[in-house]
């Protein structure tokens, strides 16, 4: 057990879905010039997830993707975020991949699909 910001009680470390892998959408790819790292997308390639430190408490920290080199790509839904960054503040640790990339025609939300494996 683990408080996430070190100051309260102890906390259990949120645990991801029972699946080893999932898979969700990246949000956010519409900001920024994100489409024109979108493009460089191909499947299989890996991601690297980065969650923001703890802060209001009303709201659960994001979960940002970049691809290999830096480039930020987006973030993972909040409904995903809302276990992925507890657990990975606390130590667990998270895979992705690319799956899916659709056409420039795809919705924003839609567009960049990964699978997200423990370990």
């Amino acid at each position: 057990m683990s408080s996430v910001d070190g100051t309260g009680p102890p906390r259990p470390v949120p645990l991801p879905p029972s699946e080893v892998a999932t898979r969700t959408h990246v949000h956010g790819t519409v900001f920024a010039d994100r489409g024109a790292v979108v493009e460089r997308l191909h499947p299989g390639d890996p991601l690297l997830l980065v969650p923001d430190l703890p802060g209001d408490e009303d709201e659960p920290p994001a979960v940002w993707v970049h691809v290999s080199g830096g480039d930020v790509l987006g973030h993972v839904p909040v409904q995903v975020a809302a276990w992925l960054a507890p657990y990975m503040l606390a130590g667990g640790r998270c895979r992705a991949t690319v799956t899916h990339v659709g056409g420039p025609g795809t919705a924003s939300w839609n567009r960049v699909e990964i699978e997200l494996a423990r370990g």
